[in-house]
């Protein structure tokens, strides 16, 4: 028994050879030997290496056969042997016999499958065991944080599961793929590339919200960014707009609760004041039909809500990671960045933070293969500035010039009416949505109308003046009632 006092680390078992099974690696190479043009084309499927043998000859062998399957050539007894000849390694692998053996232990090529499928399975067994070595030895010997090496550790068990569908795509690949992806494109004449937000003039600036990017969407507190957020969240989610189908939502929430922010929801949905709902003064059968078929409705969108607050950056990426894994999500929602923390960089000031949490973001959107809408505070300049200069810029980011940087998109809302006396009175609904950066297209504004009591933004509807107009009659008394 080890004393309660020992703190050396545990030694590694050396008794135990690690999981392979020699028979079906001979069966797979003597498959080829017998059937190489069906058996190569299962293996390259099915994305065998030499390294998923574990019998040092054997994966020899059959890294002379991947290179013959990719020359073109023949493969079988004879042509294998002399291409082992001319690159030295006949005898070093056993000879000419070796193979003649490959082919004397396997019944028939009929069972290829089956012995390939067993050689990726020892394979993947393996990984994991290194993984969980290295991770093992990282929590006795690293340095760095249990946060630091808990993420690469997730993320190293992650990258296993990526290797078996490939990493490397080649260059015709690549081409087909992208022509087919024009295909797709042009045939939906929608001009979009990527998730759509459900407002139509938005989406013509920024033709969606693309898979790897990572869009800032900036505005002053209280002016309605966490509302135009969640109403496109709403929007993709059930395909509402100019959306095809509707997609897996996740919502990182680190500011409202999951009450607060399903309540909301709902009530703009419904087109329903929440703030008289809160004050019991929705009492109408109209307003509850409203509600619950709102209810009825947002029952079925694919959203998922994570409301844990005070999150350090490298967490949220973990728990993002397994989102998208459980939920195969295709939008993620960070509402907003200056509330994540990465405490590795906590002492080192709040711009160095910032960057750091901003990097995170962008390469989690890279590695999640999605789009990635992060919320975000801008500073007081705006304001400081006076009427005359109001309009936000890039620098007035709040925190760090990294996020500018980092952003493939960003948007700055701002609402007009909220500071000017004249449009109170003509224009209290205007919202408008400055594209400042836009890296794959054009910048510009986006004229949206807001309507505050139902915490909804709608695609501006003009008229012949080109003003959008009020609301009529009946439906500013219809929201008096709600």
């Amino acid at each position: 028994m080890p004393r309660d006092d020992d703190s050396s680390p545990p030694v590694a078992r050396t008794d135990r050879v690690p999981p392979h099974s020699e028979e079906a690696e001979q069966g797979v190479l003597g498959s080829i030997l017998l059937d190489s043009a069906r058996v190569m084309d299962l293996c390259v499927e099915s994305q065998l290496v030499p390294e998923s043998f574990y019998t040092p000859a054997h994966a020899e062998v059959f890294a002379a056969c991947l290179k013959m399957w990719v020359d073109g050539a023949a493969i079988d007894v004879l042509t294998l042997g002399e291409r082992l000849r001319q690159q030295g390694r006949l005898d070093r692998v056993g000879g000419g016999t070796f193979l003649d053996r490959m082919i004397d232990a396997t019944p028939t090529a009929a069972h290829a499958k089956y012995y390939i499928d067993i050689v990726r399975q020892k394979h993947l067994l393996r990984c994991i065991i290194d993984c969980a070595r290295e991770a093992e030895r990282e929590c006795f010997s690293s340095d760095q944080s249990a946060d630091e090496i808990l993420s690469r550790s997730e993320q190293a068990f992650l990258d296993i599961t990526e290797r078996q569908h490939g990493d490397t795509v080649a260059w015709q690949e690549a081409i087909r793929e992208t022509v087919q992806h024009i295909e797709r494109m042009l045939n939906s004449r929608r001009g979009l590339t990527g998730v759509s937000t459900g407002f139509s003039d938005l989406d013509k600036k920024t033709q969606g919200l693309r898979a790897g990017e990572m869009i800032v969407l900036a505005a002053r507190p209280s002016v309605g960014k966490t509302s135009l957020a969640m109403n496109i969240a709403e929007n993709a989610a059930l395909g509402a707009g100019s959306a095809d189908e509707p997609v897996p939502v996740g919502i990182f929430s680190l500011e409202m609760s999951q009450e607060a922010l399903v309540l909301r929801m709902l009530c703009s949905h419904a087109e329903v004041s929440s703030f008289k709902l809160l004050g019991g003064y929705v009492a109408t059968a109209q307003a509850h039909s409203k509600l619950m078929s709102a209810a009825s409705v947002l029952t079925k969108a694919p959203i998922f809500l994570d409301d844990t607050g005070a999150l350090d950056v490298l967490e949220l990426r973990a728990r993002a990671r397994r989102m998208q894994k459980k939920h195969g999500i295709k939008l993620l929602i960070v509402d907003y960045l200056q509330l994540l923390h990465a405490h590795e960089y906590a002492r080192q000031g709040r711009q160095l933070e910032t960057a750091h949490i901003s990097g995170h973001l962008k390469a989690m959107a890279k590695e999640l293969k999605l789009p990635v809408l992060v919320l975000s505070q801008l500073s007081r300049a705006p304001e400081q500035r006076g009427e005359r200069d109001s309009r936000p810029r890039l620098s007035d980011l709040r925190d760090s010039g990294a996020i500018e940087q980092d952003a493939d998109i960003v948007l700055m809302l701002r609402r007009p009416s909220g500071h000017d006396d004249e449009l109170k009175e003509t224009d209290p609904y205007l919202a408008i949505v400055d594209v400042k950066k836009n890296r794959n297209g054009p910048t510009g504004e986006v004229e949206m109308n807001f309507i505050m009591e139902h915490t909804r933004f709608h695609d501006r509807k003009r008229g012949v003046d080109d003003t959008a107009p009020f609301p009529n009659a009946q439906q500013e008394e219809a929201s008096d009632e709600c």
